[in-house]
């Protein structure tokens, strides 16, 4: 292989056990996600048995506490096999971001007995989650959501519907959020409603430009019954519950933007390195080679954007802002550098011979997911200039 083929991205983590982590994920990438992406996302093929094998593994609670199944991984390294995933294969990559969203409300306020029945079998024990706050009618406006919960007794009765649901119709358990009091934010409970439950039902999934491996469907509620130990945190407390869990998970949408940018670069640098015009590698003309500079450093910096946030969150020092700023900038980067992937391919970059057609459709969708874009500049803008005047 040339020196200047594509090598792995040389990481700096922080302990013997995560570089070892990261071995274990890449030889998982090597021989089970790389090979069947690209023929399975054309098919729309929902891979369970990846997540079975991660969950196995122990890659699908990381983040988490071990007491609890978890792995006692800092979120640095957590975002890095997530990374790793997403360049694999973004259906993947994403799913796990999505489970451990999944998980966050339980893991972070749960009661104990809480914890002990559910979390040893969402982090480690196969089942798979689904995070359900969006409505058909309450996306970026998500504290104006309809979906009830209504208590009868020791019980609630939840009515409604989910809209952008990733592993909808697929997952295990779901983790909503539903009206129990009055309008706005402060009327809002979490819950942790079991796949099974009579009256849960999924639409079928959303037919989409990219991701087409990922089942997303709406989510009906119809009388669904759940008891109050299901219930997640005060009532009211929802709310809060949902922006501390999304400013995490804007770390995950972040790293797996980086994933999929970086598998574009490899793939132009490969193409570029070896596609011969006028006698010579395409690779050895100047426009082509700053192209190839801009998109290497808009990687590196959404890297060390990302990886800066997650060490705050590390710390327990505030990271929201940097949450934003990453998420912002990492998958407005992953848009670029997959267009300029495609660019470099020439025609055959538009061509579903070559995987960067696919990355690029994938691309798209994180600049839209866990907040738009839009909606992180206004985050940004709150943390420099304070809540906009009414």
């Amino acid at each position: 292989m040339p020196d200047h083929a594509p090598q792995p991205v040389d990481r700096q983590l922080p302990t013997d056990e995560a570089r070892d982590l990261l071995s274990l994920v890449r030889d998982i990438v090597h021989r089970e996600i790389a090979p069947k992406a690209a023929e399975e996302e054309e098919a729309g093929r929902f891979p369970r048995e990846i997540f079975t094998l991660l969950s196995e593994a122990g890659l699908l609670g990381l983040a988490y506490d071990s007491e609890f199944g978890g792995g006692d991984q800092p979120y640095e390294v957590y975002l890095q096999v997530l990374e790793e995933l997403a360049a694999a294969r973004l259906t993947v990559g994403l799913g796990v971001s999505v489970h451990s969203l999944s998980c966050h409300a339980l893991a972070g306020y749960g009661t104990k007995e809480q914890q002990t029945e559910h979390l040893p079998a969402m982090l480690g024990g196969g089942l798979l989650g689904a995070y359900c706050l969006s409505e058909p009618a309450s996306g970026s406006d998500a504290a104006s959501l309809r979906t009830k919960a209504v208590r009868d007794g020791d019980h609630w009765v939840i009515d409604g519907t989910k809209a952008w649901i990733t592993h909808g119709g697929v997952a295990d358990f779901y983790t909503v959020l539903a009206r129990t009091g009055g309008e706005g934010a402060r009327g809002v409970t979490a819950f942790l409603v079991p796949g099974d439950a009579e009256g849960l039902s999924a639409a079928a999934p959303e037919k989409k430009m990219g991701m087409k491996g990922s089942p997303t469907a709406q989510v009906h509620f119809d009388g669904v019954r759940i008891p109050d130990s299901c219930r997640i945190g005060d009532e009211g407390q929802g709310f809060a519950i949902a922006l501390s869990a999304l400013d995490s998970g804007r770390l995950g949408i972040a790293a797996c933007a980086i994933g999929v940018a970086q598998a574009a670069l490899d793939e132009a640098l490969a193409y570029a390195t070896e596609r011969r015009q006028f006698g010579r590698p395409i690779a050895d003309f100047q426009g082509l080679r700053f192209m190839l500079a801009d998109m290497a450093t808009q990687i590196e910096a959404g890297r060390a954007l990302y990886l800066s946030a997650a060490r705050l969150r590390d710390a327990g020092r505030p990271f929201a802002k940097q949450a934003a700023m990453a998420k912002l900038l990492c998958t407005d980067a992953a848009m670029k550098v997959t267009t300029d992937a495609v660019q470099v391919l020439g025609g055959y970059g538009y061509t579903a011979d070559f995987p960067v057609e696919r990355l690029m459709r994938e691309a798209k969708v994180l600049q839209i997911v866990e907040g738009t874009n839009q909606i992180q500049r206004m985050v940004i803008a709150r943390h420099l200039a304070g809540p906009e005047t009414r």
